[in-house]
Order: C-alpha cells, then sequence, then structure tokens
C-alpha cells in the first residue's frame, strides 16, 4: 500500500522567531504551532486558554435539536441512559464528563467502554445487546458512532 504525504508548507521563520520570543517558547514549539495556524499572542492565547465563546455552536450538526430532544424526554421520564464512549483517552474523558452531568440532573445512567480486544474500534453490537439486556433506553455515543450506521439500525430496531 502506497501512502501519499501531504505536507504543509515550511512555516515563515521570521514569524516563529517572533512568536517564540513573544509567548517564551522553544522555536521548535513556535514552529509547530505556527503550522497549526497560530501566528501571534492573541492566536496563542486563544489556542492555549479558550473560552466557552470559542467552542463551535452545537446546533450547526444536522438534527441536533432533534437529540437534545430525545435526551431531555429520557431524563424526564426516568429512563435508563447508556453513555456508550470509546476506550482511548478522549473517548472516556468524554464518556465521564457526559455520565456526571446526566446524573447531575438526576438521570438513571450508566457508561460502556467497549473491549478493544473483542469489540474493536466504534460501537458494536455486542455492547448494544450488553446495555439492552440491562434494560437501556437510550444510547448516546460519544466520540464514537458517527460511522456506525449498521450499529445505530440495529440498536433503532431492538426499540
Amino acid at each position: 500500500m502506497k501512502y501519499r504525504w501531504i505536507l504543509s508548507d515550511p512555516s515563515d521563520e521570521d514569524t516563529v522567531q517572533k512568536l517564540a520570543q513573544t509567548i517564551n517558547v522553544s522555536p521548535t514549539i513556535a514552529r509547530i504551532l505556527v503550522a497549526r495556524g497560530v501566528r501571534n499572542f492573541d492566536q496563542a492565547k486563544q489556542f492555549f486558554r479558550p473560552s466557552l465563546d470559542d467552542l463551535h455552536d452545537p446546533f450547526l450538526m444536522d438534527t441536533m435539536d432533534l437529540a437534545v430532544e430525545r435526551s431531555i424526554r429520557a431524563v424526564e421520564n426516568g429512563e435508563k441512559i447508556a453513555v456508550y464512549g470509546d476506550y482511548d483517552v478522549d473517548g472516556t474523558n468524554s464518556a465521564a464528563m457526559l455520565y456526571l452531568y446526566y446524573k447531575s440532573l438526576g438521570a438513571d445512567t450508566e457508561f460502556y467502554i467497549p473491549d478493544r480486544f473483542t469489540e474493536g474500534y466504534g460501537v458494536s453490537t455486542t455492547g448494544i445487546d450488553r446495555l439492552v439486556a440491562q434494560g437501556v433506553n437510550l444510547i448516546v455515543t460519544i466520540d464514537c458512532g458517527i460511522t456506525a450506521v449498521e450499529q445505530v439500525a440495529y440498536a433503532n430496531s431492538l426499540g
């Protein structure tokens, strides 16, 4: 299998040196930042100390309103909710945060992290079956599931 590497243009050395001095980092770190589009103090501040105002509006995602409505309905009706996360660090952290959020609302919530060796990456029918057997009414995936069309159809077929 051949791979085609696409390299970004070499960074402007002047910009790298100015950024390194301005934010007191090594030229190597500054070069990485410039390659990521961070070219001045304000952009570095936004990169290292982002605020909630810097986040994209989640309702720009297609059908987010339906997902929120379904989630609210599950909490209000006392349905059992499972947060299905991925096994990597951002997946487990995301799952923990959403789990704690649901718990703070008083929701009947649990979490599920798949076994990477037996279930592989993403949403698995094994995981879905385990959750349904435990009486879960709503499965919320986080950091996985965006391409799990077949698994979502399977979960929907179970109710």
